[in-house]
């Protein structure tokens, strides 16, 4: 068995597995403390959801759809926490790496989800790559290529 045919399905799980980590954070942090903050705490659970969603589909297949949903699951999470820390969301601010140590997890569970989906764009184009055919030009075209006899 080869490098590649183990690296991708690592890569695969290791996907869902920092997703599902993310989501298991946001949706202890909507029981423990946001169930009743306006709009942010339906926002906790909604990302809870779509994080163990995404994470049990990329456990049957990672077509590129899904690639894409990973990243936006991971993309809006820290989104989201940037924009509590500076603007605001919907009037509900936070400081710092707070609560702790949730935060802290949060960030670096999507961080390395996007990691690990950059990574696996990284070795998907080196498999690609190798495994190109070389271009052969076809048997009808291969007589308008000779050069005329003198």
């Amino acid at each position: 068995m080869t490098t590649g045919r183990l690296l991708a399905p690592a890569l695969r799980w290791a996907i869902a597995a920092t997703l599902a980590a993310s989501g298991y954070i946001h949706a202890q942090l909507y029981v423990d403390e946001y169930r009743f903050t306006h709009i942010v705490g339906p926002l906790f659970l909604l990302q809870a959801s779509v994080s163990f969603a995404v994470a049990a589909l990329l456990l049957i297949g990672m077509p590129p759809l899904m690639r894409v949903a990973a990243a936006g699951v991971a993309l809006g999470a820290l989104g989201g926490f940037a924009a509590s820390r500076t603007v605001g969301v919907f009037g509900f601010t936070e400081h710092g790496l707070q609560p702790a140590p949730q935060s802290l997890l949060s960030l670096l569970a999507e961080t390395g989800t996007l990691l690990l989906l950059a990574t696996w764009q990284a070795t998907a184009a080196g498999r690609h790559r190798a495994a190109r055919p070389p271009v052969r030009t076809p048997a009808w075209d291969r007589a308008s290529l000779r050069t005329p006899p003198e």
